[in-house]
């Protein structure tokens, strides 16, 4: 009994899109998706925030750095 197998699934899937709609259930996987994305970001305190911004600020810094670099290097091998 509390065994499902695939076929129990799929006639649930069935049964549910038919009573909801797709309409329906892609509105509400939208709604239930924003509302765990606010959850997670009123349970982030500011300093998590804080050193995320801080890191992806150097990763920037550094890409910028490398991009920058990758040029001279080409030049330096045609002299």
């Amino acid at each position: 009994m509390g065994n499902m197998g695939i076929w129990q699934l799929l006639i649930i899937a069935v049964i549910v899109i038919l009573l909801f709609g797709t309409k329906k259930l892609r509105s509400l996987g939208g709604d239930l998706g924003g509302a765990v994305k606010g959850f997670k970001n009123a349970m982030s305190s500011e300093d998590e925030k804080k050193a995320l911004e801080e890191n992806s600020s150097d990763v920037a810094k550094t890409s910028a750095e490398a991009t920058e670099k990758k040029p001279e290097s080409k030049d330096k091998e045609q002299a």
